[in-house]
């Protein structure tokens, strides 16, 4: 539940000095076990800094959030690194999550086949293989000791700075859906990634997640994307709430606004 959130910060102006920038305001709404919600907006709406609360990493300046489990926001890039591999990397996320080594091994094919790279699924490497050697295997004592199936010259054996931004968007996505259940898992803006084949997978993960009675938010500028995956959506404008409705109803009244320049209609 978000009772009356108010989140500011101080951002340079440019000029010496300081602004302050009134992210989100005064957003009220109750989330449900089991429910879908997708966020809308435009860009700097205030989407993802509301996601970032709800996760409990952006403080807010007034009002209050209450969510009952331990929300998990998608994307463990901060605890990722370019320079190892994609296999060492899926240890290095699950340990970033709480998870133990032995967890992880246990769900590590899992969390693989969902990402599909081993599949070939967007297997675009950036435009500079030469930065893209393979990483040296980790030693098997101490340290990150590497999954025996990792095949040589598989994308999971390449340092992660050579994925494209879809390979490796898919890859976290891979293990912060898969490592674990969420009782609340937030998502911003990785079901843009990967074809047909990876969404429908995303998908139906969101499904499960929803039948084990978790709430999942959606942040995607793809309407596609929230009218398949969300029964409910929020539209941010300028930080404020504008609309809370069923998907489809708010997504045309958000698409019939960017199209004619309406007033967006009052909450």
């Amino acid at each position: 539940m978000a009772d009356r959130v108010h989140i500011a910060y101080t951002v340079p102006d440019g000029l010496g000095g300081n602004r302050r920038v009134h992210a989100v305001k005064g957003v009220c709404f109750v989330a449900r076990r089991g429910e879908a919600i997708g966020l809308i907006g435009s860009n700097g709406s205030g989407k993802s800094t509301l996601l970032k609360a709800i996760a409990g990493l952006q403080p807010v300046e007034s009002g209050t959030i209450h969510t009952q489990g331990r929300p998990a926001l998608l994307g463990v890039d901060a605890a990722l690194m370019g320079d190892l591999s994609g296999e060492r990397n899926v240890i290095l996320g699950g340990l970033a999550m709480g998870m133990t080594r032995s967890e992880i091994m246990a769900r590590y094919d899992d969390i693989v086949a969902f990402s599909g790279l081993e599949e070939g699924l967007d297997e675009d490497l950036d435009d500079h293989p030469a930065a893209g050697p393979a990483a040296p295997p980790a030693r098997r004592r101490g340290g990150l000791s590497p999954h025996p199936s990792a095949a040589p010259g598989s994308p999971l054996s390449r340092p992660l700075r050579t994925y494209s931004s879809g390979m490796s968007a898919r890859l976290r996505f891979a293990i912060s859906a898969t490592a674990r259940s969420h009782d609340v898992l937030l998502i911003d803006e990785a079901l843009a990634t990967g074809d047909a084949r990876f969404r429908r997978r995303s998908r139906r993960r969101i499904d499960e997640l929803r039948a084990a009675a978790g709430t999942v938010f959606l942040v995607a500028h793809a309407h596609a994307a929230i009218r398949e995956t969300c029964d409910r959506a929020l539209w941010l404008e300028a930080g404020t709430l504008r609309m809370d409705g069923p998907a489809d109803e708010v997504v045309a009244a958000y698409e019939e606004f960017t199209r004619t320049g309406a007033t967006p209609p009052s909450k």
